[in-house]
């Protein structure tokens, strides 16, 4: 019968996403097919599946980790926050709508039938899920109706691992603090604790370990030390979204406020010729950069009367006097033209604003949301190169007749009539080695990576990690069968 295990954490960023896919990892290594799952995730970084539809980047790489293919029931309610008071709702890969907090609040016993119909149908091709709990069950003013972390263990019986951080300081009030604030029968749920991303001589924590375990009751399962390539494999959180130290090839990125799919960023941070340059709101964008890439938005109205906002508009129209490159994605591609119109208010209110004008083309945006996985070729180099595309809109114009990238027959993308400022829709192009090869040359930089293989290295890396310092076979022992029947659950 499948078994599964929850990992909670004491507060938000403690390194769940990590610790799930390391230990998705240790138990493929083992032999054990094994299954990630997420029931609610907020993140603006999507995947696209192999079933049609989006899951947050990190129950992606997740499944990557367990030797899976990523389904929408990994992840089976994403929330794409698009400004401080609401988000798009994805349930079970496919928008529903959007919501605000109160309104999504009165949606959640709902969405619990979708979110256990997931689980149990995820469950009868797995012999274990590891569960990710989302924020933290200490935020007790988000229970009534909660599907992310307790309200999930206990609807599905579910045993659950918590997680604190020690590298923000005060994790034995942050796990002693959570058994405090939880309702008992919440807190009896937990079968142990783990502290993360520790820093120096572990034996100095062992006091701390005995004053935790000694105040709630639950045992140590171990401190794992801060993992230090943890760089290496693709961010969900914008938080997670630093520059590389590298060559001389440097690489520019704006920072955008509602910035989304960055995980095209990833295989240029790695590669050692390439220095990548996240520049933050209020900062410049440097005059020696030899590529400014504006990456993906989840606003694309909004990000661009940021940019604007910040003086990248000037900042830009400098560079490309200067003959210098720029590439956007999606998002970044739309901003590039000449004008963005939503007629619908799919963004805010119907209307359009005045693009960038660095491409002769213009964007309309629909209601319609194209979401795929796709395959092409990059017309200058000959390189196949595979990716996804994941947007709102139709672009077109003069430009886009001199589309780089080819889609069967069709042309994909648009180019300035001299090269040097191009756009495209596909996401995922810089983690095929030949292309991003035969990019980067152009730039006068040599591609020394060989990125599938470094992610998979840096899993096994991590599954190592997290089994020297974790205790995994105490871990995967503490995995119950779950207390609903599927067949029940595939009813809801």
């Amino acid at each position: 019968m499948t078994r599964a295990i929850m990992i909670q954490g004491a507060g938000s960023n403690v390194g769940k996403s990590l610790l799930v896919a390391g230990l998705a990892r240790a138990c493929l290594r083992r032999g054990i097919s094994v299954a990630p799952f997420k029931p609610q995730n907020m993140s603006n970084n999507a995947a696209v599946t192999g079933d049609g539809g989006e899951i947050g980047r990190a129950q992606a790489l997740q499944a990557r980790a367990a030797g899976r293919t990523p389904l929408t029931d990994m992840n089976p309610v994403l929330l794409k926050p698009e400004g401080a008071h609401g988000a798009q709702v994805i349930v079970q890969g496919h928008p529903v709508g959007r919501l605000g907090a109160w309104g999504y609040t009165r949606e959640k016993p709902r969405l619990m039938g979708a979110v256990l119909d997931s689980f149990a149908r995820l469950g009868r091709s797995a012999d274990l899920i590891i569960v990710e709990g989302a924020g933290s069950p200490a935020e007790i003013n988000l229970r009534a109706g909660d599907i992310a972390n307790m309200g999930f263990a206990r609807a599905a019986g579910v045993p659950v691992i918590l997680v604190g951080d020690i590298d923000r300081g005060g994790v034995i009030a942050q796990i002693v603090g959570t058994q405090a604030v939880l309702d008992p029968d919440d807190a009896a749920m937990i079968r142990g604790f783990a502290v993360n991303k520790f820093r120096g001589d572990i034996s100095l924590f062992a006091d701390g370990e005995r004053a935790i375990a000694g105040r709630t009751g639950w045992p140590s399962l171990g401190v794992v030390p801060w993992f230090e390539h943890a760089w290496r494999l693709p961010p969900e959180d914008v938080q997670d979204l630093a520059s590389s130290r590298g060559g001389a090839c440097r690489i520019a990125v704006p920072q955008l406020g509602r910035i989304a799919n960055f995980d095209d960023l990833t295989p240029l941070a790695g590669e050692p010729g390439v220095t990548l340059d996240i520049i933050p709101p209020g900062r410049p964008l440097p005059a020696d950069a030899d590529l400014i890439l504006v990456a993906g938005s989840k606003s694309t109205i909004a990000d661009l009367e940021d940019f604007r906002a910040n003086g990248w508009d000037i900042d830009l129209a400098a560079h490309v006097r200067r003959r210098g490159r720029v590439l956007g994605v999606c998002g970044g591609y739309q901003m590039l033209g000449r004008r963005v119109a939503d007629p619908d208010g799919i963004e805010g209110p119907p209307g359009a604003v005045e693009g960038l004008g660095h491409l002769d083309v213009e964007t309309v945006l629909q209601p319609h949301k194209r979401l795929g996985l796709t395959e092409a070729r990059h017309e200058p180099s000959g390189t196949p190169v595979r990716g996804y595309e994941i947007h709102l809109g139709e672009t077109l114009g003069p430009d886009c007749e001199r589309g780089w990238l080819c889609v069967g027959d069709r042309r994909e993308g648009a180019q300035s009539p001299d090269g040097r400022v191009q756009g495209t829709y596909l996401h995922g192009l810089f983690a095929e080695d030949a292309f991003r090869a035969a990019y980067l040359a152009d730039l006068g930089a040599v591609s020394d990576l060989l990125y599938e293989e470094a992610v998979d290295a840096t899993l096994d890396a991590l599954a190592r990690h997290l089994e020297t310092h974790l205790d995994v076979d105490w871990l995967l022992s503490l995995a119950a069968e779950p207390v609903i029947p599927p067949e029940d659950q595939s009813k809801s």
